[in-house]
């Protein structure tokens, strides 16, 4: 079922070469002057709609797209082509809900290097991927530091804010004297790639205040990646899906509120499962 439903309608869609006149670059005269660019862009649509029912608002209107692209490119200033291409596929991004992957080519043939080339280039590719993201505090207004985070997500370009649990207050885990929390998970999509989502998260923990002095200790606000699409993920900074979610009825029991389905790749089991099998060991 899952396999199904993420492949339905998913479909390519080509953009080569096109052409704009704009003013990125290091040096003054490529800042004044401008030069010659060249965008090709792959789309990975859901088109699966727009095959039915042959309506273009149901599809990305390519000729619309070329313009924003221009737009963009034009209106926008950057030194590095780096910088142009991730910036332009955030845009994309925001422009159709429709497009699910994105691979994007900047080319600058006239670049500043001296010596006969066709040119400079660089490829990004990009693509929304679903995630879970359990939230905790037991520090201050709690329920008013998760709504902010929450808040935070929702304004992040590289971020959708897909279905949010109820918050619910909880015991502590892990014996450290302290209050109750507040705990709920949110479901997202976001291109940000694991560790770059994780560097973001830490971000919105530093500034609630978090400090990190006691393991399983009082925080102002936890955010924790759950489950990151099927992907296992084993790192220095990051072990997904969360080592110790089958343990937690704080974790399962919002998550299965919203997504009892969420599937757990390095147990085999639905976050479903996961909370009944729970339920029956505590009960012995």
């Amino acid at each position: 079922i899952r396999d199904a439903q993420e492949s339905r309608g998913l479909g390519d869609v080509y953009k080569r070469q096109l052409k704009i006149y704009c003013n990125h670059g290091v040096f003054r005269d490529e800042q004044i002057n401008g030069q010659n660019f060249y965008v090709s862009a792959r789309l990975g649509v859901d088109t699966y709609q727009a095959g039915i029912t042959d309506d273009l608002d149901k599809s990305v209107n390519y000729a619309e797209l070329s313009h924003v692209i221009t737009d963009y490119m034009q209106n926008n200033r950057y030194n590095l082509i780096e910088a142009v291409a991730n910036n332009l596929a955030a845009h994309i991004f925001k422009y159709s809900k429709l497009i699910r992957e994105l691979t994007l080519t900047i080319y600058k043939p006239e670049a500043p290097v001296g010596l006969p080339l066709e040119n400079v280039s660089v490829t990004i590719t990009r693509k929304w991927h679903t995630a879970y993201i359990a939230l905790g505090s037991n520090i201050g207004d709690s329920m008013l530091i998760i709504r902010s985070a929450l808040d935070a997500m929702k304004n992040n370009a590289s971020i959708r804010v897909i279905k949010e649990s109820s918050l619910i207050n909880t015991k502590p885990y892990g014996g450290v004297e302290q209050p109750d929390f507040i705990n709920g998970v949110v479901q997202i999509e976001t291109y940000l790639e694991p560790d770059n989502l994780l560097t973001y998260l830490n971000t919105l923990e530093k500034e609630a205040g978090r400090t990190r002095e006691i393991h399983w200790g009082p925080r102002t606000l936890d955010l924790d990646i759950l489950l990151y699409d099927e992907q296992i993920i084993n790192t220095s900074r990051l072990m997904v899906p969360h080592i110790d979610m089958a343990n937690r009825f704080f974790v399962l029991e919002p998550l299965c509120e919203i997504a009892p389905y969420a599937y757990n790749a390095r147990l085999n089991r639905t976050a479903a499962e996961l909370l009944y099998e729970l339920q029956k060991r505590t009960e012995r």
